[in-house]
């Protein structure tokens, strides 16, 4: 087995939670659909539908995708309202960059301290991490991915290999972690880097739908994993 020469992390659910005490620290930034006459299921499948589009950067901003959604289900939205809503999911996206868990800011610090590179793969929009540059762990990666500005997102092995390139490691060399969305771990196994299941923020019935890799329970776990 090679060295492990750098860690890669997924960002949502694995550094940074969505939830507290099993319920979203904000609401849902598409609630506002009921709001303006429009039925929720309606907009979530065609906002659904426009998942892989909205992660690899197709669209250029999150205004350009509820344009197109209501447009495409017939009603009339002013800009002006696109933009009231745009600004708020930036800040409701921006509220877990707020509040990171402690042991994941060790975590980081050991792992900068030992000299492994770290970087960051996330599939992401624009407004979902505009928040990251000011955060507090934002310091101890050596490059981040987003989805969307690199045009490619998990679990395609592009977004892997381009990760690997810009730490100058190998896959083999390569360590990746994440909760497992959007098969993720799939993919970083795929080119060979090793990958491991963070189920520190995720519910029990959750993890145990991902099977086939090695779960970590705490993220000092990881620690240990490194030095042995």
């Amino acid at each position: 087995m090679l060295e492990v020469k750098a860690v890669f992390f997924d960002l949502f659910e694995t550094l940074i939670s969505e939830y507290e005490n099993g319920k979203r620290k904000a609401p849902r930034s598409t609630h506002f659909v009921e709001q303006l006459g429009i039925e929720s299921k309606l907009f979530d499948k065609e906002w659904n539908k426009r998942q892989e589009k909205r992660m690899d950067g197709t669209y250029s901003d999150f205004p350009s995708v509820l344009s197109e959604i209501f447009n495409y289900l017939g009603h009339e939205v002013t800009d002006e309202k696109i933009n009231e809503i745009h600004k708020e999911r930036v800040m409701s996206k921006s509220i877990p960059f707020g509040s990171i868990d402690n042991e994941i800011l060790e975590m980081l610090d050991q792992i900068r301290t030992s000299g492994l590179k770290i970087c960051l793969i996330s599939n992401c929009t624009p407004e979902e991490v505009s928040a990251w540059d000011s955060c507090s762990i934002a310091k101890y990666f050596d490059d981040v991915i987003f989805s969307f500005a690199v045009k490619t997102a998990k679990p395609n092995s592009s977004i892997y290999h381009l990760a690997c390139q810009r730490m100058d490691v190998s896959p083999s060399e390569s360590l990746f972690v994440g909760d497992g969305g959007s098969n993720e771990l799939e993919g970083a196994a795929r080119i060979g880097m090793r990958a491991y299941h963070a189920t520190w923020f995720i519910p029990t019935f959750k993890s145990e739908k991902i099977t086939g890799f090695p779960k970590l329970i705490k993220p000092l776990e990881l620690l240990e994993l490194i030095r042995n």
